[in-house]
């Protein structure tokens, strides 16, 4: 899927979110498991900055895309900073009421979270704490299995029924940003969730009460 895109906005306080308009689609995840080259993968081109230092995104970077031929940006992906990484996500999880959670589970048009996790090592209590949290306030979610290209068929066989056992309900998908695999499967779910919001929010604007 060829889409074209921009960088919009680094908030650190929901004061500075985008008015609430479109759909968004939130990554998540560890610092260090590759959500910037997640998102350059999908676009096709290096939007959100990589880096070599785990924990540089600090903010929620906003990111909006458009369809070739569409006059119009038709969905919003946001990049969220990791956490698990020592005094960085200790500083970022002091800040996290601040303007993460909000986020979270305030934003009304919030599709879907897509919860990276690094399938070359077990899960991590820190990634179970954000999907019984992700849970908790009914956020729709996909965890994403990320760096696959690392591992042999049958290791990552083993690495994804790992991540099911910890995560029996879950989507899971495998992923590498190097070479590609699990790109389209990730897109029909993205769309998937954003075709889906959309038609409950213009239900929900059906049934709002008349003033």
């Amino acid at each position: 899927m060829r889409v074209l895109s921009r960088f919009l906005i680094a908030a650190t306080d929901p004061r500075q979110f985008p008015a609430p308009a479109l759909p968004e689609v939130a990554f998540l995840g560890r610092s260090n498991v590759g959500k910037s080259s997640v998102i350059n993968a999908l676009v096709g081109k290096k939007l959100a900055k990589t880096s070599s230092v785990p924990g540089r995104t600090r903010s929620i970077n906003f990111f909006e895309l458009r369809w070739p031929g569409k006059p119009q940006p038709e969905l919003i992906f946001t990049d969220l900073p990791g956490y698990g990484y020592a005094q960085l996500s200790r500083e970022i999880s002091s800040r996290w009421p601040d303007f993460i959670e909000p986020y979270l589970k305030e934003r009304p048009c919030l599709a879907l979270c897509l919860v990276l996790v690094d399938v070359n090592v077990p899960p991590q209590q820190s990634d179970t704490l954000l999907l019984k949290f992700l849970s908790s306030i009914d956020r729709p979610f996909v965890i994403l299995g990320t760096k696959s290209d690392r591992l042999s068929a049958n290791q990552l066989r083993h690495a994804l029924q790992s991540i099911a056992q910890e995560f029996p309900l879950a989507i899971i998908l495998p992923f590498s940003a190097r070479t590609g695999a699990g790109r389209d499967e990730l897109w029909r779910q993205i769309c998937q969730a954003t075709h889906s919001h959309h038609a409950h929010s213009e239900v929900a604007h059906l049934q709002a009460p008349v003033k």
